[in-house]
């Protein structure tokens, strides 16, 4: 092996190892502390109210891996709400099946979420996170069906349904 493929290599094992950093979740932490969320609670009482792994995609900001979450075929009318606060975020009636593996809606119920940018992937997108404990939610994309032409591409394990 030459070194310049050595060198290649190399920077190509940094990059693979970057992005699945950034996948779990640790590139950054939610900034909750930075705004003013209505529910807030120390990291032990988030980790201990969510367990660990809806704590580190509602806290770190990670991302459950696809067509794992059981809200993903929920099919029942009904409410998707913050599994951090209990804050009702979507209904039913904008669900969609988008094929990614993540519950997908095209429209959120008003005031229910807080978008910021996200440039942890080498690309900017929007989060999306709960208007009132800062949860993170998943991402927000421009590829949706109509009205609204948009996909809030969720992690199950941040929500919970309620049935009508």
């Amino acid at each position: 092996m030459d070194r310049r493929n050595f060198l290649l290599g190399g920077c190509a094992v940094i990059a693979l190892g970057a992005v699945a950093y950034a996948m779990r979740g640790g590139v950054a932490e939610v900034n909750a502390a930075e705004d003013n969320f209505t529910v807030t609670m120390t990291e032990d009482q988030w980790r201990a109210k969510l367990g660990d792994d809806a704590f580190e995609v509602m806290r770190k900001e990670g991302t459950e891996r696809p067509f794992t979450s059981e809200l993903l075929n929920e099919h029942r009318k009904g409410t998707f709400a913050c599994a951090g606060c209990d804050l009702p975020l979507y209904s039913s009636d904008t669900k969609f099946d988008s094929g990614t593996g993540w519950p997908s809606f095209y429209d959120h119920l008003p005031n229910a979420v807080g978008t910021k940018v996200d440039n942890s992937l080498f690309g900017e997108r929007t989060e999306v996170h709960c208007s009132r404990c800062g949860g993170h939610l998943g991402h927000v994309f421009n590829d949706g069906p109509q009205p609204t032409g948009l996909r809030y591409c969720m992690d199950g394990i941040a929500l919970k349904f309620v049935a009508a």
